[in-house]
């Protein structure tokens, strides 16, 4: 304060400290929640100091380090539904995050969207709520669904601003008790890459990218391969989750020896770029990842008819929407394509051109920026004492 009031001018002058970013997420594995985070953390490098929790031990982790980040793995932290471990994981995340002290806390994914709220609510800090897709859609189980609108409902007021990724989320964040103007719509976005699919070239690999749980539906594509008999090509599903083992088994059941489950993938980009049609079928979803990084790599995509990827398709002829859970109709579709190399170019190239117009990495980076700083308000910076016990 003296150094301010002798010297106005130069301390308005200094650079800003940056603002300490806690990244709390409740798996490292592959998916699309991760891929946000890890794409957030590269694209505000130099912006902000951060700092990933999360459980597991996944690519995440190294991909945050890699891009300047400390990490943190909490080995309480995962999908179970416990009361008593989850009790035990908020007393965990909560030193945590006392120890990493951030100016504001980031929290992705349903488990640690829950805990981290709670936690931050607990250690004063504001935090932002990044939902990747509400649980309790019309298409989710009925015990999931009133659980999670009863969670959604009473965390909405520990929520110091909820970003949805798509329009269709919004929507559904108007039943909850959260002011309008706290909820923003920023959509996923990912960074360009040079792998690049030819989707007209011969028929030889199809490919999902998803974690093997729920709301993802690894069987109904199995299931639909299979079906569509295409005996000169593979299917390959990676990622991995707790329905893996038994989906190989269902794979090796239907079409032995014509699809792959590799686990996690490293380099997506060129899994992809390998492949002439990408499919991805959910029970629900937000606005998927993974059909982003497939229309970057100009692929044509065969979906689950869901508001998120409608969204993310926009006007163009970028694939084909299947209906519900409809093996005969994604049979089909998977069929279609396969005898219909031009189509499979257009469509890739039409897929492409809209990734380009609406999906790039910049501008989600920077609207989630924006709301940092409307968060801290200017100067606001070191809520917590650093490495407080």
């Amino acid at each position: 304060m003296l150094l301010y009031q002798l010297f106005p001018a130069f301390v308005q002058n200094l650079p800003s400290p940056r603002p300490r970013v806690a990244y709390v997420i409740t798996n490292t594995e592959i998916g699309g929640a991760q891929s946000h985070v890890a794409d957030l953390l590269r694209a505000l490098r130099g912006r902000i100091d951060a700092t990933v929790l999360a459980g597991g031990d996944g690519p995440l982790f190294a991909t945050a380090q890699a891009a300047g980040a400390e990490t943190v793995r909490l080995s309480l932290l995962d999908n179970a539904m416990s009361v008593g471990k989850a009790i035990a994981t908020l007393r965990q995340l909560k030193a945590a995050l006392r120890h990493a002290a951030p100016d504001l806390i980031h929290v992705h994914s349903a488990k640690a969207g829950a805990l981290g709220r709670i936690a931050a609510w607990m250690l004063g800090v504001p935090v932002v709520y990044t939902v990747h897709g509400f649980a309790f859609k019309p298409a989710a189980p009925l015990h999931r669904r009133m659980a999670a609108r009863i969670a959604e409902w009473c965390l909405a007021p520990l929520t110091t601003r909820l970003i949805c990724v798509a329009d269709s989320e919004r929507a559904l964040a108007a039943a909850l008790p959260l002011p309008a103007a706290r909820v923003s719509v920023i959509h996923n976005g990912i960074p360009d890459t040079e792998a690049r699919a030819e989707p007209g070239g011969p028929l030889r690999r199809i490919v999902m990218v998803a974690r093997f749980a729920a709301p993802k539906r690894p069987d109904l594509v199995i299931r639909a391969f299979a079906r569509a008999n295409l005996t000169d090509c593979e299917l390959v599903i990676a990622g991995d989750g707790p329905t893996r083992d038994a989906m190989r088994q269902l794979a090796d059941e239907l079409a032995p020896g014509r699809i792959r489950l590799p686990g996690n993938v490293d380099d997506i980009a060129s899994l992809l770029a390998s492949a002439q049609i990408f499919v991805l079928a959910s029970d629900h979803e937000g606005l998927p990842v993974s059909i982003l990084e497939a229309m970057r790599a100009g692929l044509p995509v065969i979906a689950s008819d869901l508001p998120g990827i409608r969204e993310e398709f926009g006007k163009a002829q970028a694939g084909l929407l299947v209906p519900g859970d409809d093996e005969a109709a994604m049979a089909e579709a998977l069929s279609t394509l396969a005898r219909a190399p031009a189509k499979r170019t257009a469509m890739g190239q039409s897929a492409r051109a809209r990734w380009s117009d609406a999906f790039g990495v910049d501008t989600m980076a920077d609207a989630t920026w924006q709301v940092y700083q409307r968060v801290l308000g200017p100067g606001q910076t070191a809520a917590m004492p650093a490495g407080g016990a």
